[in-house]
């Protein structure tokens, strides 16, 4: 397994390690309700060092990235994060990455952990494909780390050291050169919440976490920081209605059901973008036949229990769609699951019933996200 260049940070700190998409990690600190109202409620650190961090450029590399993407990147500008899904040729999803524009021929794409050798292999086999292309792409996870820093005190925080990272809009970044250290810093996140993520030297990380821990004794209850696990990191995301690999997206489930339209450009073209996104034909095709079968939904259960990964969702005795991911919401005091639904089964008021083995409770389906920081 490999190990986070934050590792020795965990250990330190009590983090329970797991294997997780082939990396040793920490699952939570103390418990993961408690690490889950510390983010919404003011700030939380995570290692996210298993995402895989990709490097593109050169002269075909926007060209490289409008074929691999399902989202147009020619309109990006320099210092822009986008978010885009990774399909294959039946309209499937590989993954879903974000892209970030270092210049006009230097990108860097960030991608599930678990999924990282497929679309570096993937990526490798597209330029394959087109030998007079002039692209390098360079696989930077285990040369790099990668923090998460998120909650609604983070931003005050930050501002205490830099003014130029607070007045970042969302879905952009900034290169901070700090010392010997170069370090990007963009305004995203993956549990709701506002806050940045950094990507820098892995022999640097050990740094940034002590000044990062400065602002806070992560062991005093009133801590404005803490660190936290992919335990919460999953509740979080869940609450948020942000889609995982895995669960929610995957290679036999259509782009267009996940309800990330606006990630999907259909009327890419090669005269104006220079390439079309492989699984736009079958996605074409899917649209014109009236669109998936089934779709992302919202489901509040009426019960304390959780719902399951591939547990059925009925409709009377008969199955409409399966859960994709469940927890009991710390946030909304509920239990609460996204599930795939067919689509005469998927309005928002639908009262369905979740087959949780012993029971049957009645899951209502509601707006996604469960949760939206104010």
């Amino acid at each position: 397994m490999h190990k986070s260049p934050v590792h020795d940070f965990h250990i330190q700190h009590g983090g329970q390690m797991v294997e997780y998409a082939g990396w040793e990690m920490p699952i939570r600190y103390r418990s993961i309700k408690d690490e889950h109202v510390q983010t919404r409620t003011s700030g939380s650190v995570f290692d996210v060092s298993h995402m895989g961090r990709i490097e593109i450029k050169g002269l075909h590399a926007q060209r490289l990235l409008e074929r691999v993407c399902s989202r147009r990147i020619g309109t990006m500008q320099a210092k822009q994060c986008r978010y885009t899904l990774i399909c294959n040729e039946r309209g499937g999803v590989r993954d879903d990455a974000v892209v970030m524009k270092m210049d006009d021929d230097e990108f860097l794409m960030v991608c599930n952990g678990a999924n990282r050798e497929k679309i570096v292999d993937h990526i490798q086999s597209v330029v394959g494909e087109h030998p007079g292309w002039k692209v390098k792409v360079e696989d930077k996870t285990l040369k790099t780390a990668m923090v998460a820093i998120q909650g609604p005190k983070v931003m005050d925080l930050i501002s205490k050291v830099s003014q130029e990272i607070p007045s970042l809009k969302r879905w952009r970044f900034t290169t901070k050169n700090l010392m010997i250290i170069k370090a990007h810093v963009s305004r995203t996140g993956y549990t709701g919440e506002d806050g940045v993520e950094v990507i820098l030297p892995a022999n640097a990380v050990g740094m940034a976490m002590r000044m990062l821990m400065q602002q806070a004794d992560p062991e005093a209850p009133d801590a404005p920081l803490k660190p936290a696990g992919l335990g919460a990191r999953d509740t979080l995301r869940l609450e948020a209605g942000m889609p995982l690999y895995g669960h929610e997206l995957g290679e036999d489930i259509s782009a267009m059901a996940c309800g990330m339209g606006f990630a999907i450009s259909l009327d890419k073209n090669a005269e104006a973008d220079g390439e079309t996104f492989i699984g736009q034909e079958a996605l074409l095709a899917e649209q014109d036949a009236g669109g998936p079968k089934q779709k992302l939904v919202g489901l509040v259960l009426d019960t304390k229990r959780t719902a399951r990964q591939d547990m059925p969702v009925l409709a009377g005795d008969a199955k409409v769609g399966f859960v994709t991911s469940g927890c009991a919401s710390p946030t909304l005091g509920k239990s609460i699951a996204m599930a795939y639904v067919d689509t005469a089964h998927a309005g928002v008021g639908t009262t369905l019933s979740v087959d949780c083995g012993r029971e049957q409770p009645s899951a209502t389906i509601v707006e996604l996200p469960f949760y939206k920081a104010k």
